[in-house]
């Protein structure tokens, strides 16, 4: 007998009316599971591939009804202390069903294409009239290729435009065979040399940069995202190999530089994890001003078509 059962994903978040994902206004599904670890990484919750518990301290109230709850022990509350240990939790989410205050979640719900699909569909008059539509994103969208294709097959039939903001890291049989239902590519590029980008996000960057080549020969439509990394990425060399290999390109209609925050670095307490950049600071207008520029003369495009 074969498989009937409907297909469904990890998502850890849809937002609606999102300006930044894609042209107009969209709806942005964020699907969980992620193949790089980037030490920069905004959304650190979204790179596990499994649902995740989530403590938010500032919302317990050390009631001690997780301490009962948890299976594991890994639940800590007393008069001058609370805290999770993380080497002990599984995420099994049993703390967070009996938090009164939702100090404890699970990040991570595994939905229907037609739970997916109903969201996106509530607001396709913004999308018509914005010129927006969906943008599917992570993680990495990639990484759920059945339950990715299968919503953008359907966003497709409903005539809503699509895109998906990717690493870039994926075998190309299976972005191949998703190609006619995407509109738009949203493609980080974060370092041209393979061995800094290993460092800096676990895996080199050949598969990411062939990947980009073969979206380029294809005729797809091409955002390129370059994420600026203080002392990591932006040195004076980088910068000119990266705008000199993507201004190469067919199908490229935006390139956007965008500045290092340091709003991510509490997301990691979140998670039990280490923010390896916790001492770095964003940029000065004055340095962020003369990267652009810089690149801008290597690239051949003006400063405003870079920015945010």
């Amino acid at each position: 007998m074969p498989n009937t059962a409907p297909e469904k994903g990890l998502v850890f978040s849809i937002d609606r009316f999102v300006a930044e994902d894609g042209p107009g206004l969209r709806t942005t599904v964020f699907l969980k599971g992620c193949p790089l670890c980037c030490t920069w990484c905004h959304s650190p919750q979204s790179i596990s591939g499994k649902p995740q518990l989530i403590f938010y301290g500032n919302r317990c109230i050390r009631c001690g009804a997780c301490v009962g709850a948890c299976p594991k022990d890994a639940q800590y509350v007393s008069q001058n202390d609370r805290r999770v240990h993380w080497d002990l939790c599984d995420d099994c989410g049993r703390c967070a069903e009996v938090c009164p205050s939702n100090a404890l979640e699970i990040e991570g719900r595994w939905l229907s294409v037609d739970e997916v699909i109903e969201t996106v569909k509530r607001d396709t008059v913004y999308y018509r009239n914005s010129g927006g539509g969906v943008t599917f994103s992570g993680g990495e969208a990639t990484l759920q290729p059945r339950f990715l294709t299968e919503c953008l097959r359907r966003c497709n039939e409903l005539g809503i435009h699509t895109a998906i903001d990717t690493c870039g890291y994926v075998r190309w049989p299976v972005l191949e065979k998703m190609l006619s239902y995407i509109d738009l590519f949203l493609f980080d590029v974060k370092h041209m040399d393979s061995t800094a980008h290993k460092k800096l996000t676990g895996v080199g960057n050949e598969l990411i940069l062939e990947n980009l080549k073969k979206l380029s020969a294809a005729g797809k439509s091409i955002w390129i995202r370059i994420p600026l990394i203080p002392g990591h990425n932006d040195s004076e060399s980088n910068l000119q190999k990266t705008a000199q290999f993507v201004s190469s390109l067919d199908g490229v209609k935006k390139i956007t530089l965008l500045p290092y925050n340091d709003a991510a670095g509490a997301k990691y307490e979140f998670i039990g994890a280490v923010y390896e950049l916790e001492k770095t600071e964003p940029y000065l207008k004055e340095k962020y001003e003369s990267i652009v520029e810089h690149f801008s003369a290597h690239a051949g495009c003006s400063r405003e078509e870079l920015l945010p």
